[in-house]
């Protein structure tokens, strides 16, 4: 697949879970399984190794299995995706960019540096060394609230005025004058906000998403992106109602209980029931035990009856 250009980086991304075993082996049966399921739902793309991917718990025996695995299944069934090389060590970062280039991901996503938090000249020597390894395949920065270094739009903008081939990242989000500076960088640029604020986001001019609703269900996240031109106001609901639905039932499972992001994302695809990769995630981290999925799954269809409607 060839190199992605920032205008080619657009809608609704879908991630590649982890499914563990209880002897903490990566289950890779059903990882195919739910593989295939999510590039058969219509997504604009898939990408490995966000959070949900427990890039950081994997060994680089297993990142290398599940890179060229993820490419061989995408290319059969001509499905835009990309590799996510992030790592801690910056070495490592590089070293995964140079092993996956060959595979032709249209794009490959990386971290900054997250151990030591680097200044802005450690930043953009990080990503002159990463994007020339990468040649001349566009990066991708994956920068989520929890992240060390925090890039505002000033920073993307002082990276493209450097002439760095970064064509996209995966952030939070802001208020207008965010979405109004971000609209307004020097160069184009592709960046995603996150699954549940979609519609707002594309509207003020966000690309896209790197879909945590797409952990839910790829099928119905696509029916709700397709939605957003068909029915304008019907998909503007549904977000107020999912934004109920966070606000209520899964921000308390972060905020008093001390899960994960990841931990939520695993959840939530149970709460969809469309694959096996289960909640368990990789030692010492904790998943949310599975009993409590059918109550939440009750729960959210209060919340949003049609979302799962229609899928099969």
């Amino acid at each position: 697949m060839k190199p992605f250009s920032a205008e080619e980086i657009h809608g609704v991304w879908g991630t590649v879970l982890l499914p563990i075993l209880k002897d903490q082996s990566i289950d890779w049966e059903v990882l195919e399984n739910a593989l295939k399921f999510t590039l058969d739902a219509g997504l604009n793309g898939i990408y490995t190794n966000g959070s949900a991917g427990e890039f950081y718990n994997q060994t680089e025996a297993e990142f290398d299995k599940l890179s060229e695995l993820v490419a061989q299944e995408a290319e059969n069934a001509g499905v835009p995706f990309q590799l996510g090389c992030g790592h801690f060590n910056p070495l490592l970062s590089l070293e995964r960019v140079k092993r996956v280039k060959s595979l032709s991901p249209c794009a490959l996503q990386v971290i900054l540096p997250d151990w030591i938090k680097t200044n802005n000249k450690e930043t953009l020597k990080f990503l002159e060394k990463t994007a020339s390894t990468a040649a001349p395949i566009g990066l991708v920065i994956y920068n989520p609230p929890h992240a060390k270094k925090k890039l505002p739009p000033e920073d993307y903008a002082n990276i493209l005025m450097e002439g760095l081939p970064v064509v996209g990242c995966k952030t939070a989000g802001g208020d207008k004058e965010w979405y109004s500076k971000m609209n307004n960088l020097p160069k184009p640029f592709s960046y995603f906000i996150p699954g549940h604020f979609m519609v707002t986001g594309i509207t003020q001019g966000a690309k896209g998403t790197y879909s945590n609703i797409a952990c839910m269900h790829p099928k119905a996240v696509i029916k709700w992106y397709r939605m957003m031109g068909e029915e304008p106001e019907r998909a503007q609901l549904i977000e107020k109602q999912l934004l109920l639905f966070f606000e209520r039932e899964i921000l308390p499972l972060i905020l008093e209980e001390g899960y994960c992001d990841v931990a939520i994302d695993k959840f939530l695809a149970g709460i969809g029931d469309w694959s096996m990769t289960g909640t368990r995630l990789r030692w010492p981290y904790t998943g949310i035990d599975p009993e409590r999925i059918i109550n939440k799954r009750r729960k959210l269809n209060k919340y949003v009856p049609e979302f799962f409607k229609g899928l099969d």
